[in-house]
């Protein structure tokens, strides 16, 4: 077994490239873990989600990545807060970006773990890197490592600094000493479970992703109208559930440290972290979008400016989807640029287009313009005409 020495060099390897917190644990298969996926994919709580939930068996087996696997060595990245939401006006009205999604994380990430990954390689190991891939369950990784405890809303909480942190792994055959799991828990709080504006997380510890936001906002298909004035001006994400969390709200931030230090008993490596800069130079901060201009865009502009996101089959129109919900919850009825865009909307070739366009019109009071959509050559479209909708206080 390869010594403490080295895991701390290749820990100093992930700090010198950004990474914030990193631990190290067996590849052996997540057995509980996945009994759980199986479990809550019969129930239907994985409401159609196929990230770790397409194949528990494979991502909750890192052998089935590295067939020579014998050690999984997680890091962590934090991403900061999300900006506060601005105020829709006249000729502006912005649709919000979840903190996670707000640059790429995830390229970041990859280039700290790809930092460990290259001297592994450099000493003869075998190293494969795994991010956001549907090929490992990176949480219980990253709770194996000993990075953190499972919080009430699902998410990792790294002690002292939350959940605000995107994970991944290198999966190698060198084998090193373990961190150890920390045994803790939320206690009596529920602060995440009452933050959450759907009841998706009623179940401690369990999410029910046909209520979730975040999935939602992903998912193809019309998006569900019981859910639509929940949604408020979120585009992309939801953040209610972590914002709330109180863990890490008084510490001053792994940014702000200089070294690597063990924790006592847990064993997780923290320290250095990103500068929040790109290393490519090439990331860009995306906080917000502004919808009225999102629903003149083209396909290609759509994709060339959001393309980051996931966006179900790759089709603009759930992006214009998600936009015109925030239009009906956020949009100003008396302002003629509202109205003219939304005017375009119904007369738009896609029929998803259409019916979410009929829901904004309508949540805003504007049902005159909406009146042809109860002949609508599409099922869809008709049935927003038909069934009633809740006008918003604020545009009545």
């Amino acid at each position: 077994m390869a010594s403490t020495s080295y895991v701390l060099q290749l820990c100093e390897l992930g700090k010198s490239a950004g990474l914030d917190a990193l631990g190290v644990a067996s590849a052996e298969p997540f057995e509980a873990a996945k009994g759980i996926l199986h479990t809550r994919k019969q129930q239907g709580l994985s409401g159609g989600m196929q990230f770790t939930f397409r194949n528990p068996d494979r991502s909750t087996t890192p052998e089935s990545t590295l067939a020579e696997a014998r050690t999984l060595i997680v890091g962590a990245l934090a991403y900061q807060s999300a900006s506060p939401p601005k105020q829709a006006t006249a000729t502006e009205i912005y649709g919000q970006v979840a903190s996670y999604a707000q640059r790429d994380y995830y390229g970041q990430l990859r280039l700290g773990l790809d930092a460990i990954a290259r001297q592994l390689q450099a000493d003869g190991w075998q190293a494969k890197i795994v991010i956001d891939d549907n090929a490992l369950m990176d949480r219980e990784a990253a709770f194996r490592a000993g990075l953190g405890w499972y919080g009430k809303n699902t998410c990792l909480l790294i002690p002292r600094r939350g959940s605000q942190f995107v994970l991944g792994s290198v999966i190698t055959d060198v084998p090193l000493p373990y961190s150890q799991p920390i045994d803790r828990s939320c206690g009596t709080c529920s602060l995440c479970q009452r933050a959450c504006p759907t009841g998706a997380l009623d179940t401690a510890g369990q999410l029910d992703a046909r209520r979730c936001l975040a999935w939602l906002l992903q998912q193809g298909g019309i998006f569900p109208r019981q859910h639509r004035a929940a949604l408020g001006n979120r585009f992309y994400g939801c953040d209610s559930c972590q914002t709330a969390c109180p863990v890490g709200k008084s510490a001053t931030g792994l940014r702000n440290k200089n070294q690597f230090e063990v924790a006592a008993g847990e064993g997780a490596i923290s320290g250095g972290g990103a500068t929040g800069e790109s290393s490519t130079g090439e990331d860009t901060v995306l906080d917000r979008v502004e919808i009225l201009s999102l629903l003149i865009s083209t396909d290609e502009e759509l994709l060339r400016r959001y393309g980051r996101f996931y966006i179900a089959k790759r089709q603009p129109r759930y992006l214009r989807r998600n936009a015109l919900v925030v239009l009906g919850n956020t949009g100003n009825p008396k302002s003629w640029a509202t109205r003219t865009t939304l005017a375009a909307a119904l007369r738009d070739t896609d029929p998803i287009v259409r019916a979410h366009a009929v829901w904004a019109a309508r949540r805003m009071g504007l049902d005159n313009l909406a009146l042809s959509a109860q002949y609508d050559c599409d099922a869809r479209v008709r049935e927003e005409a038909r069934l009633p909708v809740e006008v918003r206080t604020s545009a009545k």
